[in-house]
């Protein structure tokens, strides 16, 4: 690993309020911003042919035989490490021998395993995301049978016994990898281990064909064009025609959001609600009932006379509309954003006219920069796996050191994967001889490119989850601490959406709204001050409505994750009623069958959505809103609570901001 030095930054002095930030607002901050990056392009192309990322080991491009060979080296290196482990006599182990290896094993073979993994999301070819699912669930099983290695168990376990003196990161690592061991059954009898295994085998299975099936639907529907009335012209362009003139509307989100939110034909929100609440159900529901509470009740109950107002104002609209047709789930959508248009007077299609993507990518980068103290910088040239893909450099501000990279890729195409998020490409890390392994992210996303001269223009949704997703980036790359098993994203599922949750406030208010936006013919327009107020107080319509759909979700996921022999059809079909007031759910619909969080990754923790949420509303509410940059109270919030290390408590002291309270987030419960 190259060496970035092991000297922690110390940033506890108070900097002068203001400084290291461009105080500009409206037209003069986009165009001195827009020259800024303008000239560091420049400068990088004259400086540069090709460059590698220095000290980054993620791989790009690699093709099918590449993929499946490094898979096995992967794989190699891990048996030949495992079995050095295992060959230590009981009584010489040290954390040299046992503890060492093992945590430098993880952080030189995680962007090695990404570089294998990856190419599944982003790749346009059909073989090459074939050998990388190949290759993740060969190196899947690896990981498997060494989390299962009696032999190995039994060293760490004796190391821990016997007391060694060493950090506290390190001691929290020791005890994650005992926590695996056992997890997986070696602390019990023989028989009852051997159940644990194959039963963990089978979720994982199962799990991956779960997430599988969703990716490879390719179910659509065919309209005709007045079957989609109240559609703009602009979405309709997009869809593909088939000879007959009806146009196919896929099963993918940004198509089924726009139908059920825009379309005025009840029968066209239905059927599409139907299909897609179908999507996958035959296989899905199988796989879930193999797979397979105060908090959410006591949240849903505290909403149900703000809900029962909510819903009573959507029915009353609908009856004048459409007559005496009775209310379901499919009218939610259109009826809530008919009235956010009557009551908020915001037209999101045409306020889409202000979101350049080019434009917002630069105030999220000079925000982002600003408040952090932070500087990104683009590597022009760098090797990547597609053109439109672009990689950063992101250094602090005042010291100058390199603290990561990522990448963007940002723009729709075919096979990659279709949600918004954040992926890890390397975690930081400091070895034994205290050289630093850098972090590396990727952001993924799924928007539309410039069509015939027009820029790529964000939905407003858009324009908020590109927000929430750049706090998962900064939150990745900041990160310090020494053991890739507990860097960057990999904390407590209580705490890991704090950070992206709470910058999600920056795009409700004025100053932030102004710097990201510009109408996309004249840039120096930002959108109107009684719009910025408008936004804001839409953020918070029928807002109980929306949380008890999400608390419906949580609470199936919390009973299916500790009840046995769960009925899924009729778990949902009890739930979906009682929680979301009466309404039922669609007849021949399962959601279960496509809700992934449930199945992996947030099994019995989609509650932690949440539950974040309200730590993320405290610390924006008690210290950021009357400072929008204040850049010492944004170091305050990296320092304290993004650059956390891992053997400490995830402990979200608001007194550290300021605030009155106190919240125990999580324990070091890896």
């Amino acid at each position: 690993m190259q060496s970035e030095g092991n000297s922690e930054k110390k940033m506890n002095s108070k900097p002068k309020k203001g400084s290291n930030i461009v105080l500009l607002s409206g037209a003069a901050a986009l165009l001195t911003l827009a020259v800024s990056l303008a000239i560091t392009v420049i400068n990088n192309r004259r400086n540069s042919k090709k460059k590698d990322i220095t000290g980054c080991y993620f791989r790009v491009n690699l093709s099918v035989s590449e993929i499946l060979k490094l898979a096995d080296r992967i794989i190699a290196k891990s048996k030949e490490v495992h079995d050095a482990v295992a060959s230590v006599p009981i009584d010489k182990v040290t954390y040299k021998n046992v503890i060492s290896p093992l945590a430098e094993l993880e952080a030189q073979q995680f962007p090695l395993v990404q570089s294998c993994v990856v190419p599944k999301l982003v790749s346009t070819s059909y073989k090459v995301r074939k050998a990388s699912a190949e290759a993740e669930k060969k190196i899947d099983a690896h990981a498997s049978s060494c989390s299962k290695r009696e032999d190995v168990y039994r060293v760490v376990k004796a190391f821990a016994a016997k007391g060694e003196r060493m950090g506290a990161e390190a001691r929290c690592y020791a005890q994650c990898l005992i926590k695996d061991f056992e997890r997986n059954g070696l602390n019990l009898t023989s028989t009852k281990r051997e159940e644990v295994q194959r039963l963990r085998a089978q979720i994982d299975k199962l799990s991956f064909q779960y997430v599988q099936n969703l990716n490879d639907d390719s179910t659509y529907l065919l309209f005709l064009e007045n079957e989609l009335a109240g559609l703009p012209t602009e979405f309709l362009k997009t869809l593909e025609k088939v000879e007959n003139g009806m146009f196919k509307v896929t099963l993918k989100s940004h198509h089924v959001a726009a139908v059920l939110e825009l379309c005025k034909i009840g029968k066209t929100r239905r059927l599409l609600a139907m299909t897609y609440g179908k999507r996958c159900a035959k296989v899905n529901l199988s796989v879930l009932e193999d797979l397979v509470l105060e908090f959410l009740e006591d949240i849903s109950s505290s909403l149900s006379n703000l809900a029962n107002k909510e819903l009573a104002v959507l029915k009353e609209l609908k009856k004048q509309e459409e007559g005496e047709l009775p209310f379901g789930v499919e009218d939610l959508l259109y009826y809530v954003k008919k009235v956010e248009q009557q009551e908020f007077d915001v037209d999101f299609g045409a306020l889409k006219q202000y979101f350049p993507v080019n434009l917002v990518l630069s105030g999220i980068f000079k925000i982002f920069q600003d408040l952090f103290g932070l500087r990104f910088e683009e590597i022009v040239d760098a090797g990547v796996w597609n053109s439109d893909v672009r990689v950063f450099s992101v250094f602090d501000l005042s010291s100058g050191e390199l603290l990561g990279y990522f990448y963007l890729d940002m723009y729709t195409r075919e096979g990659k994967y279709v949600q918004t998020c954040v992926v890890a490409l390397q975690n930081g890390s400091v070895a034994l001889n205290g050289s630093r392994q850098i972090p590396v992210a990727l952001l993924i996303s799924q928007l539309q490119k410039d069509i015939g001269g027009i820029p790529s223009l964000l939905r407003f949704s858009e324009v908020v989850s590109l927000f929430h997703e750049f706090g998962h980036v900064v939150q990745h790359l900041c990160n310090r601490a020494s053991f890739a098993r507990l860097s960057g994203l990999r904390v407590d599922p209580d705490f890991v959406e704090i950070p992206a949750q709470m910058l999600e406030n920056w795009c409700y208010e004025s100053f932030s709204l102004k710097l990201i936006s510009g109408f996309h013919q004249d840039i120096t327009k930002p959108i109107k001050d009684e719009i910025c107020k408008s936004l804001k107080r839409w953020r918070y319509s029928f807002s109980a409505l929306k949380l008890k759909q999400e608390v419906l979700y949580c609470l199936f996921d919390q009973i299916i994750h500790s009840a046995e022999n769960v009925d899924i059809v009729e778990l949902f079909k009890h739930l979906h009623p009682k929680v979301m007031l009466g309404l039922p759910m669609l007849e021949g619909t399962n959601p279960a069958s496509c809700f992934p969080r449930c199945a992996v990754g947030y099994e019995a923790a989609c509650y932690s959505r949440i539950w974040s949420e309200v730590f993320a509303a405290d610390i924006f509410t008690s210290k950021f809103r009357d400072g929008l940059l204040d850049q010492y109270v944004g170091m305050q919030f990296r320092t304290k609570h993004i650059t956390i290390k891992s053997s400490q408590t995830a402990f979200v002291c608001m007194h550290v901001h300021g605030c009155t309270r106190a919240y125990a987030v999580t324990n070091l419960d890896i």
